[in-house]
């Protein structure tokens, strides 16, 4: 697999006034009317929102209406989301948005706890909590931290792929998390089973795994996964399956390397993967998480 860089289409520059620094985990609803992505954005307090804009393809791609108001904000003091939320994943289902979440919350022993969160919309525009807490909160296999979940509606199974914390070190003097990716179901796609199914996991230095992206690719008969890992820093990763739940990594396949100079030259993260008009297309951050924008890149 070969991606051929696009360029960045979009650079965080006060487009709208929850539009601070950063526009990360960028997430692709591909509708019969056009595309449209939903990403984060900081606020002058560190505060990560949720807002949408037109995703215009072709020739020139660009981002264009960006949504006035965030679609989610921050959640009410004390919350599992106060600190902030961030992109994940959006399912189209039953005339319904279900836009799935991390809520941050800020720790005093580590820097930060991370849960999933969803939101619902019946309109487009306005989306709800489904509950003030989170959606996968800690438990036995989750001890430690959720984030980051990709879901697949497949028939009558709800499918999802998430980052699970494995704990906390301290590395030169400072706690350092630890994550991996694990596998979930629902029947519903609010009320969760969590065996403890872990996808992938750590290699060699590596200690934390950006969002997936996960695709059924039929003709193929196999799951593809897009994902970041990082070791020293964030790089691009890939893997396939035959039932999503046992996982081949291909990472030397991944075909997207940094630049050699730019906003994407020292990091690659949070990849989202979708078809559109008989291709595969990505979009993606570059350097500092999102700092710099996102970018697009088409299957070469």
């Amino acid at each position: 697999m070969e991606w051929t860089k696009q360029g960045r289409i979009f650079e965080p520059a006060g487009q709208a006034p929850w539009i601070g620094t950063h526009a990360a985990l960028p997430v692709v609803d591909v509708t019969p009317h056009g595309c449209r992505v939903y990403f984060t954005s900081r606020d002058q307090r560190g505060r990560s929102h949720i807002g949408r804009a037109a995703l215009a393809l072709g020739t020139r791609p660009a981002v264009l209406d960006v949504s006035p108001e965030p679609i989610l904000a921050p959640g009410p003091l004390g919350s599992f989301d106060d600190a902030g939320v961030t992109s994940s994943c959006v399912v189209r289902y039953d005339g319904r948005i279900f836009c799935y979440y991390t809520g941050w919350s800020l720790g005093v022993s580590v820097p930060f706890y991370l849960n999933a969160g969803l939101a619902i919309s019946d309109d487009d525009e306005t989306f709800q909590r489904i509950s003030p807490a989170p959606l996968l909160d800690r438990c036995a296999v989750d001890p430690y931290l959720t984030a980051s979940p990709w879901v697949l509606r497949e028939e009558s199974v709800w499918r999802m792929w998430y980052v699970s914390g494995t704990g906390w070190q301290i590395i030169d003097g400072r706690p350092r998390h630890n994550y991996h990716i694990k596998y979930a179901e629902s029947s519903d796609g609010q009320c969760w089973e969590r065996k403890g199914i872990v996808c992938l996991d750590y290699q060699e230095d590596e200690y934390a795994f950006g969002r997936p992206c996960v695709m059924r690719d039929d003709a193929l008969k196999r799951y593809r996964m897009w994902y970041s890992f990082r070791g020293t820093t964030y790089r691009l990763g890939y893997a396939e399956s035959a039932d999503g739940i046992v996982w081949e990594r291909k990472d030397a396949d991944a075909g997207l390397p940094l630049s050699s100079s730019g906003w994407d030259s020292e990091m690659i993260t949070y990849p989202v993967v979708f078809h559109h008009a008989g291709g595969l297309h990505m979009l993606y951050n570059g350097n500092d998480y999102g700092r710099s924008g996102f970018g697009l890149a088409t299957e070469s």
